[in-house]
This record gives structure tokens, C-alpha cells and sequence, in this order.
């Protein structure tokens, strides 16, 4: 009798928990992406010539072709080769070529990204520098990267993917349009359509403004829900037509947010540090949905601001 009435206490505890948490965490498997999937990212020189040092300095430009959202890094362990049309190699030790951490979408490209303090933001650019050298025909730099592609889950740590790209240097780009390199169809929402969110509430971005600093975003979320329930979205960066992503990356769940009651709503804002004269931009946001911590990735149209 003793041990029935521990499991009956036990099963009236979970109940209550379940109807408390409102929604519970059940971690997903780690995907890798599939064979069609797994063009990886594409990457492009845009300028070759000495750097302030003497070093041979190669700056370049990502495309992300994996057919969905993805972060990119070069390899850490690897080195970057400089090959000469005679066949003799050097090592580059000087790399900065990876997406800061944030995820982009499919078809954008970029070419730098926010970086340095948050009381002192700088722009990293992506390049290459190989010291030592200086720039012939015939030149081509090898670069082995790493990618993880899908949305962002806090529990479940992707398997990231192996490649390579080679860069011939004497095909240097020009006129590149940043940030969409190629178009892909239902990929960018407009600034007025509604994000399902988790708790099957709605996220609109109901403003946008420009700052001495920046811009900030005013969020609108609508909770139809029985329960009070938590969207978080960090603090989207922007991509301008610049190629730079400005803002710093941060997991989306680390950013406070208002809790939104059940069958009410709650308005929040954002910001991010850009330049004045940063145009062309598209919101990068990660939205809390279909379970706690799991975060799908969004674009948003706002090159008109």
C-alpha cells in the first residue's frame, strides 16, 4: 500500500509539472546534411596584393551553397596552402575566413562581419595572409573548412561536415551583388508577415528605426496559447549590401525576453550596432519554436529602411 501511494504521489507531481512548464524539452538527433544537400560553401577572391606588412594578402568572399542555413569556419587544424604555377607551396598562417558564428541563409554570401568589443565593434574582414610571398600568375590558395547546416538546438550539439574549397587568384570577383547571390524561392519574408513561434505563438516585427548607432526593432508576440510562454530571439544581426554582417553573435537564448501571458501579448525591442550608411539590410533572427531552446531560422526584407 505504502509503495502504491509513493507512485500515485509521484505520477500527480509530474502532472503538475507538465501543466507548469507548459512545454517540455525533448532533445532531437543530430543530422548531418544529406548527399544533395551537401554542396557545401562556395568561396570567391576579391582582391589579391601586398597587406600593411609585406605579406601576401588575399581577401574573400562566401557563398552559402549547402541548400539550407549554415555556419561556416575555416579548419582550424589544417593549414591554408598557397600554390605556386611551378608547383612550390607555402603555408598561410594568417586566416580569417568563417561566418563570425552566425548562421546564413541559403544562397546569401558575405565578407566580413562584426567583431572586436561590444564597447569597441570593428569589422573583421574575411582574408588570407601569406607571409613571405607575393602575388604571380597562376596562383591558387587551398582551403579546407568546416560547416554545420539547420536550425539551432541548445541541446543537441551538430556534427559538422568536412570540405575544401581552392581559389584560383587570378580570377578575382567584380561587381559582386551582397548579400543574396542567388535567389531562392519562399527564403525571404517581408517585414509584415507573421513567425509561428513556439507555444504556437505569433512574432511580427512590428518597427524599425534607425539610431545615432544603428537600428532598433520593436517585436510584437501574440500568445493564443493556455499557457504564459517565453519567445526568445536573442538580438538579430543585419546583413547589408556591403557583405558585413553587423552585430555580434550570441546564442539566441541568452537574450532576455518578456514572458507573454496566455491569450495576451507583449512588445519588446532589439538593437544593433551598423553604420550609418549600411544599406540594402536583411534581418538575420533565430525564433524559439516547436520546443524550448529549439530555434528556427528566419530573413527578413527590410533594404527599404
Amino acid at each position: 500500500m505504502k509503495n502504491k501511494n509513493k507512485k500515485i504521489i509521484l505520477l500527480v507531481l509530474v502532472v503538475l509539472f507538465l501543466n507548469a512548464c507548459a512545454y517540455i524539452v525533448t532533445p532531437e538527433p543530430a543530422t548531418t546534411p544529406t548527399t544533395e544537400a551537401s554542396k557545401g560553401w562556395a568561396g570567391f577572391v576579391t582582391k589579391v596584393g601586398p597587406s600593411d606588412t609585406g605579406s601576401l594578402r588575399i581577401e574573400i568572399g562566401i557563398q552559402n551553397d549547402t541548400s539550407d542555413w549554415s555556419v561556416m569556419q575555416a579548419a582550424t587544424d589544417k593549414p591554408v596552402e598557397l600554390q605556386n604555377a611551378d608547383g612550390s607551396k607555402s603555408t598561410c598562417e594568417t586566416v580569417f575566413v568563417s561566418t563570425g558564428g552566425h548562421t546564413l541563409p541559403n544562397g546569401f554570401q558575405m565578407r566580413g562581419y562584426t567583431a572586436g568589443t561590444k564597447m569597441e565593434p570593428e569589422t573583421q574582414l574575411l582574408y588570407v595572409e601569406c607571409a613571405d610571398a607575393t602575388a604571380q600568375p597562376g596562383q591558387k590558395l587551398k582551403l579546407e573548412y568546416t560547416y554545420t547546416t539547420g536550425s539551432f538546438n541548445y541541446y543537441v550539439k551538430p556534427k559538422p561536415v568536412e570540405a575544401e574549397m581552392e581559389l584560383n587568384l587570378d580570377e578575382v570577383a567584380a561587381d559582386v551583388q551582397y548579400p543574396v547571390g542567388k535567389a531562392v524561392d519562399g527564403l525571404i519574408k517581408k517585414e509584415t508577415d507573421s513567425i509561428e513561434a513556439i507555444n504556437q505563438c505569433v512574432l511580427t516585427l512590428s518597427g524599425v528605426k534607425r539610431t545615432d548607432t544603428g537600428l532598433e526593432f520593436s517585436w510584437n508576440n501574440k500568445n493564443p496559447s493556455p499557457s504564459p510562454t517565453y519567445v526568445h530571439i536573442g538580438k538579430p544581426p543585419v546583413i547589408a549590401s556591403d557583405g558585413i554582417i553587423y552585430g555580434f553573435f550570441e546564442s539566441p537564448h541568452l537574450a532576455d525576453t518578456p514572458i507573454t501571458p496566455n491569450g495576451g501579448e507583449s512588445n519588446w525591442t532589439t538593437t544593433v550596432t551598423a553604420p550609418a550608411d549600411a544599406t540594402g539590410l536583411y534581418l538575420l533572427v533565430s525564433v524559439e519554436s516547436k520546443q524550448q531552446r529549439n530555434f528556427i531560422n528566419h530573413v527578413i526584407d527590410i533594404s527599404d529602411k
